[in-house]
């Protein structure tokens, strides 16, 4: 299996969260700025010393504004002014996450947090030792919150989130994790022929070792 690209082993602030639900959130962020974590990374939210929230990130929006779209209809583009448009200028993106979980007091926990976090939290990256001490947690309990999320591309979503995840746990040594995540994931989607097929379907198009 090809090594996926690993977090850095410092966490890197994002954004900042624009709304929230009990299911899931907004984030807010600059569209040009470096490390913006890909679709399935898992992500975390400080509120306080004692409780933060995990997620998944589930959607990934970029909005234009008057000037892009007098730009993207101009004949003859210089690629400097693409460039510029691209990383310079302060284009909007927001980052739709799941959430997955939380950790309060230490203890971490795969039901949806008590309390989502509140406007204008800091969304930070999980590092690989995160990432794997949040997914080898109990029995795959929070893959429930990401197969409820039908409004999202669910297939891509768990499928980018367990390769991701397994590279992870392969620089841990564990290179079996994903196989295990994978028997899970058939589990709890017995009864749902269509869903489960279309899962099988995109982890098929991964390079894991299933």
């Amino acid at each position: 299996m090809t090594d996926q690209p690993l977090t850095s082993s410092t966490p890197l602030e994002i954004g900042r969260m624009l709304r929230a639900d009990t299911t899931r959130c907004v984030v807010g962020c600059r569209a040009g700025q470096p490390h913006l974590p890909p679709l399935g990374s898992l992500v975390r939210l400080p509120v306080d010393d004692t409780y933060q929230v995990y997620g998944v990130v589930a959607d990934i929006q970029v909005f234009d504004d008057g000037l892009t779209r007098q730009v993207v209809i101009s004949p003859n583009l210089d690629p400097s002014v693409i460039l510029d448009n691209q990383y310079n200028r302060n284009l909007p993106l927001e980052i739709g996450v799941l959430f997955v979980g939380y950790e309060h007091n230490g203890r971490l926990s795969h039901l949806l947090p008590p309390r989502p976090p509140l406007v204008l939290h800091v969304l930070y990256t999980c590092t690989p030792a995160e990432v794997r001490r949040f997914t080898a947690h109990g029995r795959f309990g929070y893959f429930r919150h990401l197969l409820r999320a039908t409004d999202q591309p669910l297939a891509e979503v768990v499928a980018a989130h367990l390769q991701q995840a397994q590279a992870c746990h392969a620089q841990g040594g564990n290179p079996h994790w994903a196989r295990e995540a994978a028997r899970e994931l058939i589990t709890l989607l017995r009864d749902d022929y269509a869903t489960l097929a279309t899962v099988l379907s995109a982890l098929a198009d991964t390079e894991l070792d299933l």
